[in-house]
Parts: C-alpha cells; structure tokens; sequence
C-alpha cells in the first residue's frame, strides 16, 4: 500500500522526528497534538484552552489530508491531571457529534513542553 506523509500547514510544527500523519490506503494516523498555538508556537494556558486547541489542531491536519474529526474512529487522549476528566469531555463532546469515535483516556506522568492534553486519533476515508 501506498504511505502519504501528511503535513498541515494550519497546525503548529511538529516539535519532534515525526509526521503530523502518516494515510496509508485509506487510513489516516495522525501523531498526538498538543495545546499549541499553531500562529505562536505557545502552549495555551490551562487544560480546557489546550483540548480546545488541540482539537483544532487536530481538525486541520485532518482536513489537509481530506477528512473532518467525522472520519475519526478512534481517538487516544492524554492527561496529566486525570481530575480534568470531566473538564475535556464537555470540550471533546462539542467536536465529537453524532456517531462519536472509540476513545481511550490515561493519565501520563507529563507531555511535552509542559502540557496538559494531548490528542491522537485513528481517521478513516468512507466511501
């Protein structure tokens, strides 16, 4: 199968050696987003600014490959304060309508560049 690096210029850059996503056939990986602004470069302060824009982040880099956050099936979120759960699920529930995605949540010892939320999802084209 084909693979297609896929690098969306309305997301921050990549802060790291990787790809904002990787679609293979009609399946996009995308690598976890962070609170950042993509114009700045600077994380968004507090974890309800940061699900909020990395939410966007993530819908832009979906976008450049041709999808919406309607196309993702599963999602993988990351928190280092597992008390803000209920905080990011009226975020994450605004985003996510309709037939929303699998998920997976855990709370992680610390993310990058000090943040508090971070998002990957597992995105599908539908015929």
């Amino acid at each position: 199968m084909k693979r297609t690096t896929i690098v969306a210029k309305n997301a921050p850059a990549a802060v790291g050696p990787y790809s904002h996503a990787v679609q293979v056939g009609d399946t996009v990986y995308t690598s976890g987003q962070l609170g950042l602004d993509p114009a700045t470069g600077k994380m968004a302060e507090g974890v309800e600014a940061q699900a909020t824009q990395a939410i966007k982040n993530l819908k832009a880099i979906l976008e450049t490959a041709g999808l919406s956050l309607a196309n993702v099936v599963k999602t993988t979120v990351f928190l280092t304060d597992i008390a803000d759960f209920a905080k990011i699920n009226k975020i994450y529930a605004d985003y996510f309508t309709g037939e929303t995605p699998a998920r997976s949540c855990f709370q992680v010892a610390a993310l990058p560049m000090g943040g508090a939320f971070e998002i990957e999802a597992i995105a599908v084209k539908a015929e």
